[in-house]
């Protein structure tokens, strides 16, 4: 018991040592604060979610001794929480019958609430730039209308279309970040554990993940929201459907590892579709697209399974 109090507090101080870094204003900052969640999920999924709370718990408190109030918040809302919940929900499980294999929760599920624990991370943050929404919007206006002003030449209305642009588009893409950065150590996070034989679950399939249909309602109810209505609503609309439509571009990117197994080139296939959508983004888009046709119509069932024999039950099997 006190060794595994030892090794939360631990992952908890390397947390807060991650996040530390930012007051550094090294390049390496801003890659290693997106680690912040790793250790705290290492010890989530490698021990328990009690670890889990410890390691979040005791990193909160640190921040919030050495480095105020704010960072403390903003650790807890894109960091800590969030890492703690998802490592809670990746080690729930049921037992169906007596003596009957563990049911565990479904991994697509995990990234839904990856979805929309990113939502509400930027949405507990804007408190603390302004007390409305249109205080929150002026804050981010003034923001970059100074980093243009810094610019030689800065002026004009190509630069206030761009600040426009900005304004809009910031609130959502920090949700997508919030949610990728926290399933991308999530990932990160099993391997580690798997390696070092302290993984408390079985590897799922993730080419099987998926998400109920009734969320591909939900996306099409936050979008119309996002179009209709205003205020703090409607940019609680706009975060939803924006990380909505990011797990369902994993769901599709799913797809595509499912449909191409055992085809000829199915590496390249993969890493091409990998490629360009980390570096041009707009294939997200089409991922997504693929990623509700599978919800709605089971593009998957077309295509036999596939995967090495031998492998544990798919953890995520909805």
């Amino acid at each position: 018991m006190i060794q595994n109090w030892l090794i939360a507090l631990g992952a908890g101080a390397a947390s807060a040592l991650l996040v530390a870094t930012v007051a550094t204003g090294s390049p390496l900052a801003l890659p290693l604060f997106y680690l912040a969640p790793l250790p705290v999920l290492i010890v989530g999924l490698g021990w328990t979610h009690v670890s889990a709370l410890i390691a979040a718990s005791a990193a909160a408190v640190a921040i919030g001794v050495f480095f105020g109030v704010e960072l403390l918040l903003a650790y807890v809302a894109g960091v800590g929480l969030p890492a703690y919940v998802l490592s809670y929900l990746a080690l729930m499980a049921r037992e169906p019958q007596p003596s009957a294999p563990l049911e565990w929760f479904p991994i697509g599920r995990v990234v839904l609430a990856a979805a929309i624990l990113g939502c509400l991370a930027v949405a507990a943050l804007i408190p603390l730039v302004a007390g409305s929404v249109e205080g929150y919007q002026a804050a981010l206006r003034t923001l970059f209308q100074a980093m243009f002003e810094e610019s030689p030449g800065a002026g004009g209305p190509d630069v206030e279309r761009m600040v426009d642009l900005l304004v809009l588009v910031m609130p959502p893409a920090a949700a997508v970040v919030t949610m990728v950065t926290q399933i991308g150590n999530l990932w990160l996070a099993a391997h580690i554990a798997r390696l070092s034989g302290r993984l408390m679950r079985p590897w799922p399939d993730l080419a099987t993940i998926s998400v109920p249909r009734p969320v591909a309602v939900l996306l099409v109810g936050t979008f119309i929201a996002t179009n209709l209505a205003g205020g703090f609503v409607g940019l609680m609309a706009q975060l939803l459907t924006s990380t909505l439509v990011m797990a369902f571009a994993f769901i599709g990117l799913a797809t595509i590892h499912w449909i191409t197994r055992g085809a000829a080139g199915r590496a390249l296939v993969i890493a091409t579709v990998w490629i360009a959508a980390l570096a041009l983004g707009w294939p997200f888009a089409l991922l997504a697209l693929l990623g509700l046709a599978e919800t709605l119509f089971g593009v998957r069932q077309r295509f036999r399974k596939g995967g090495p024999p031998g492998r544990p039950p798919a953890a995520n099997d909805v």
